[in-house]
């Protein structure tokens, strides 16, 4: 099968394409050096080949509180991406199934996480732009499915996690966050402070599960958003007992800064129709996948060097 991945250089686009390509698939993903996607006309030269599936999961966000800051940015550079992809598929890629990325930041109800609701109401001031980019995406994949006769796939992830994270100097979401300060105050004594009171909720996805349910949904179905996740959440406290339990560190030394961003307060998504769609689906269990990050991240300079204050 031959795909085409935007997005193909991130956390996500890279496990992706390592799993596609263990299945013999042909993968085609220029980086932003080759393509600018903000341009329109940027994929004329992929115009004349043809593709099966298309994956499109490039957008402009970061973590942490990017998304408040960079608002009107992010509107402008993520509807660009998009819009110019979608004209691309429509016009020279008709054949090709295109499965593109959502976010859970566009559910306006905690409580109430599911497919039907992604379009309901106004997302947090927070993310408003970010939302409703990914929000304009959907419909602009489901008008040109319903006039052109296209088949899509929209899935809306969970935070993703794993070994592989990019260490290129961005904002880390908060689990890699939570590792890189414990280690830390584990190797080198410095103090551990993690924003919020830590009774916040997050859930997690394990980076290759994302991967493994994506790629088996891109067979079928077609024209349906998918939540992907864990199916349950847990408090930052509990995450970071975890880690301590892993690193060895003394969860009583861990600060808790109250007065700092923290986002939502609680965020789990409805996986009913994911269970129904994949009911053989395994996730890998949190401790082990914690484990596996909490490892690799001990290899890798980035997170582990010493501070610039630290001795030699």
């Amino acid at each position: 099968m031959r795909v085409f991945v935007t997005g193909g250089s991130g956390f996500l686009g890279r496990a992706l394409m390592e799993r596609l390509q263990a299945a013999s698939h042909y993968v085609v993903a220029p980086g932003s050096s080759l393509v600018n996607l903000q341009n329109q006309g940027s994929l004329k030269d992929f115009e004349s080949d043809h593709y099966d599936l298309i994956f499109h999961l490039a957008a402009w966000t970061r973590a942490g509180d990017f998304c408040r800051r960079h608002g009107g940015e992010q509107w402008i550079v993520n509807n660009q991406i998009n819009t110019n992809v979608l004209a691309w598929w429509q016009k020279s890629q008709p054949q090709a199934k295109l499965v593109a990325l959502g976010t859970s930041v566009s559910y306006i109800n905690e409580d109430a996480m599911s497919e039907d609701l992604y379009m309901d109401g106004n997302p947090k001031p927070d993310y408003y732009a970010y939302a409703m980019s990914k929000r304009m995406l959907w419909a602009g994949m489901t008008e040109l499915g319903r006039q052109f006769g296209l088949r899509y796939l929209y899935l809306v992830p969970s935070t993703l996690y794993g070994p592989g994270y990019p260490t290129d100097g961005r904002p880390l979401h908060f689990i890699y966050d939570l590792i890189h300060k414990i280690l830390r105050g584990h190797l080198f004594g410095e103090p551990v402070m993690l924003w919020g009171d830590g009774h916040q909720r997050r859930e997690l996805v394990f980076i290759d599960d994302f991967v493994q349910a994506a790629t088996k949904l891109a067979d079928n179905p077609n024209n349906l958003i998918v939540n992907i996740g864990a199916g349950e959440d847990y408090s930052i406290r509990q995450f970071a007992q975890l880690i301590c339990d892993f690193a060895g560190f003394d969860f009583s030394r861990i600060q808790f800064d109250v007065n700092q961003f923290v986002g939502a307060r609680s965020k789990v998504l409805d996986t009913h129709l994911l269970n129904t769609l994949l009911p053989d689906f395994k996730r890998t269990p949190l401790a082990e996948g914690i484990r596996q990050t909490i490892a690799w991240m001990r290899t890798e300079p980035f997170y582990m060097g010493r501070s610039a204050h630290d001795s030699a």
